[in-house]
């Protein structure tokens, strides 16, 4: 439905830190062409935390425009209070966004049937299709198995997330779900393997920066290639190691305005990277591009 490589689209931002709406058709089209299948906007790589409820709107809004059909637009309307995610999801749905992701509810850590609750509630307001994301290391609660099994039973519920990193939960939300439930991998370096698993793709930020490459590891693996994955895989690593030396969106932000595509900085809490952090990237970046280093 949203094809293998997804990206969770950053969101661009002009010198004063506004939203640069202006600098989404570039960094689409960029996407676009380098192989995304699907965007995630106002994730977490896209600060929906620092939004504003107008300017997610807007965000929508864009990109439904500027995609036009030829990608799916999933908007990012999760929350920890169910009411006003079901009133924020409602409003969206008007938008004419393709799907939403759900993040699990921070910060209060619901117990299993909380979290069950919740979703469904979220997915009874709409009857576009839900991802579910689960990423514990940010929102201190696991959507267990058992949990993720009784929401594949909701019609709208067609696939997760999953960025908890135990291959065990993994192996058994594939095994016990559905066929037709989509499990993606919430992490850039767990691609292949969650493949391997029976995974469908990954939701990427790696993808910004290295989309035809990710592609090429994929369609290696689909085409029972493992040895060339396996190889895609290894170059690609450093990379997704580099992005995440610091509190994702800050480097890939960073990376992409080395590639020249115009994204801006990053709102606080989250700081602009360290000369040490920049030099870094920049290093492991020349290996994919044209870069000179930093001195």
């Amino acid at each position: 439905m949203f094809g293998r490589l997804v990206t969770a689209m950053v969101t661009p931002f002009t010198e004063d830190l506004s939203v640069d709406f202006s600098g989404l058709s570039p960094l689409i089209e960029h996407l676009i062409d380098t192989g995304t299948t699907a965007i995630v906007v106002s994730g977490t790589t896209g600060e929906s935390p620092t939004l504003s409820h107008e300017e997610k709107l807007q965000l929508f809004t864009e990109c439904v425009t500027l995609c036009g059909g030829r990608i799916p637009v999933i908007a990012g309307t999760g929350g920890y209070n169910t009411q006003e995610v079901c009133a924020f999801t409602r409003e969206v749905d008007a938008l004419g966004v393709d799907a939403f992701l759900q993040v699990a509810p921070y910060y209060n850590k619901p117990s299993q049937e909380g979290l069950y609750q919740h979703f469904a509630r979220v997915a009874d307001v709409t009857s576009k299709p839900l991802l579910i994301y689960n990423i514990p290391g940010r929102t201190g609660v696991n959507v267990e198995v058992d949990t993720m099994v009784r929401l594949a039973q909701i019609p709208n519920v067609i696939g997760v997330k999953e960025s908890s990193g135990d291959f065990t939960q993994i192996s058994r939300m594939i095994a016990e779900t559905p066929d037709d439930f989509m499990l993606y991998s919430g992490d850039d370096k767990f691609t292949l393997p969650v493949l391997a698993l029976g995974g469908v793709g990954v939701i990427s930020v790696a993808s910004h920066v290295a989309g035809d490459m990710m592609n090429n590891m994929i369609e290696a693996f689909l085409a029972h290639d493992t040895v060339t994955a396996r190889q895609w895989h290894h170059e690609l690593m450093p990379l997704f190691e580099e992005l995440f030396r610091t509190s994702n969106p800050v480097l890939v932000k960073a990376a992409l305005n080395m590639l020249e595509i115009s994204v801006g900085g990053v709102r606080l809490p989250l700081v602009a990277p360290t000369p040490e952090q920049l030099r870094s990237l920049r290093k492991v970046l020349s290996r994919y591009a044209q870069l000179e280093p930093l001195h």
